[in-house]
């Protein structure tokens, strides 16, 4: 066993109503990636941000080498040897590569910058990950994945002790996390010490060596990835049994009993976004929407609720013709959508739970019509307790959520405007199992009381489990439309890989 880089004990950090951390100890080794596992709500992101500076802990100690650290910014994390790359990649878009990972450490001369040797530092940077990029390209040009591993270049270009990569895969495809863990893996042998944070099982006992759980807030226990099987962390996690994990997996897929078209598309189509595309959307179906990243699902659900505009082709709903000129003109004809980016599309950040939840249906009305205080009060404490929104209270700002959570509110948001159609864009992306499996069904019951439901979800999986039929897009286009047993993981992969369905 490799010896403690990272060492933290009796960790408490409370905010408002609430004790995020309760005494956590955590402890993270050289040449280990060790998994940070736990529901939303757990206290995974509080005890990232008490170990970085961005919340200074109430209580407890941490030490990096044995020194003891106590960060009160990630600047001086930094310097003390922890470096995190987070979820949504936090570089600018506008700046090169080279210029990404030398911010604010760039060496100058007579005040001028030296951008000879920041390339040089940059690319000496990506080699040590194993990379080769033409560093003077902007970022923006570059895919999500390369742009998480600039970040990790970034985080790996000071003399860091401690990587924390928190949700690094939640927007990579297969191939692309297949490349990410390459490179983990080359500086997990190089001695780093990394914290992994994910909610995917299958990328955690691919990758990981130990498991540390968290449940509401307090340490549930560490444990070696060899040693845990998947139900057993599954019970950790949720606080349930293993039984009663069991009997959440092996929920059968609905039967497909849909009922009369409600909306459909005939050609429709947005140039260099979405080639000529017929759908039909059901009554009391939940219709699956799987591709790749870049097939065009998202461009879908924009044309659908009114975001972008179609060049070519029509919509019906109910069998007349419509044309949503924006989001508002397809509420009010009864659609609701939830965003797959939930950071800068989906909430409102300086407002309130109570505030973002009521946003959309307060939209749907207008504003001389404003909903009581008294309606959204019911409607806050109605959906709390069906969605299991973990939260201080409807005055607490959304920010303070837990990403989650946010998405749960987001979901609540839409589901509050009663709508007949309801696209719903990841909405179980960075979301535990527990919260997963609520969400399912809440979705078949949804199904059942005849909301159509459009399901766009990379999780092949539990597209399948959920979905009555599903669409498979590739480049821009629908290949394949499945249907009854041809719903399974298997057809959609090999629609996918342009192989006939079976």
């Amino acid at each position: 066993m490799s010896a403690p880089v990272l060492v933290c004990r009796g960790l408490t950090k409370r905010f408002p109503g609430v004790v995020a951390l309760d005494g956590v100890d955590f402890c993270a080794r050289g040449g280990e990636v060790h998994a940070l596992m736990g529901e939303n709500g757990a206290g995974k992101s509080t005890l990232i941000k008490a170990l970085t500076g961005v919340h200074p802990r109430d209580a407890g100690e941490a030490s990096v080498d044995g020194r003891p650290v106590h960060p009160r910014s990630p600047r001086e994390a930094e310097a003390a040897g922890i470096s995190t790359v987070y979820q949504e990649v936090n570089l600018i878009p506008d700046l090169s590569i080279a210029e990404n990972i030398c911010l604010g450490r760039q060496r100058t001369r007579l005040g001028f910058i030296r951008w000879g040797e920041a390339r040089t530092r940059a690319r000496a940077a990506l080699a040590r990950l194993g990379l080769e990029l033409d560093v003077d390209r902007t970022l923006s040009e570059c895919s999500i994945a390369v742009q998480q591993l600039v970040a990790i270049a970034r985080a790996t270009d000071i003399d860091a002790r401690v990587l924390i990569l928190d949700e690094p895969t939640s927007s990579l495809d297969a191939g692309e996390v297949a490349q990410l863990f390459t490179v983990v893996r080359r500086l997990r042998d190089q001695g780093l010490a990394i914290v992994f944070v994910s909610h995917f099982l299958d990328q955690v006992y691919a990758l990981a060596d130990r498991i540390t759980v968290l449940r509401n807030g307090r340490l549930v226990g560490e444990f070696p990835v060899a040693e845990l099987p998947r139900l057993q962390l599954v019970a950790h996690m949720m606080g349930r049994s293993v039984d009663e994990v069991e009997a959440l997996r092996h929920r059968d897929r609905p039967a497909a009993a849909p009922g009369e078209p409600l909306l459909s598309t005939h050609g429709l189509a947005r140039r260099h976004a979405v080639l000529p595309l017929d759908l039909e959307l059901r009554r009391g179906e939940v219709l699956g929407l799987r591709g790749l990243l870049g097939s065009g699902r998202t461009e879908v659900a924009r044309l659908l609720f009114g975001l972008d505009r179609a060049d070519a082709g029509e919509t019906r709903l109910e069998g007349r013709p419509v044309v949503f000129h924006s989001p508002a003109e397809a509420m009010r004809a009864g659609l609701g959508l939830t965003p797959e980016d939930r950071k800068t599309q989906a909430i409102l950040p300086n407002l309130t739970v109570r505030e973002n939840l009521i946003v959309a249906l307060q939209a749907r009305r207008g504003l001389w019509k404003q909903i009581p205080r008294a309606e959204q009060d019911r409607l806050v404490a109605d959906f709390t307790r069906a969605l299991g929104i973990k939260t201080s209270g409807p005055e607490q700002l959304i920010r303070n959520l837990s990403g989650g959570n946010q998405r749960r509110v987001i979901l609540a948001g839409s589901l509050a405007t009663e709508p007949r159609l309801l696209i719903l864009d990841e909405p179980t992306r960075g979301i535990d199992v527990g919260a997963q499996a609520d969400i399912e069904r809440l979705l078949a019951k949804l199904r059942d009381q005849g909301l159509a439901i459009v399901f766009i979800c990379a999780d092949t999986a539990e597209l399948s489990r959920n979905s009555q039929r599903i669409a498979v897009l590739r480049d821009h286009a629908k290949v394949a439309e499945l249907t009854g047993t041809e719903v399974n993981e298997q057809a959609v992969m090999r629609a996918i890989a342009r192989e006939a369905a079976a």
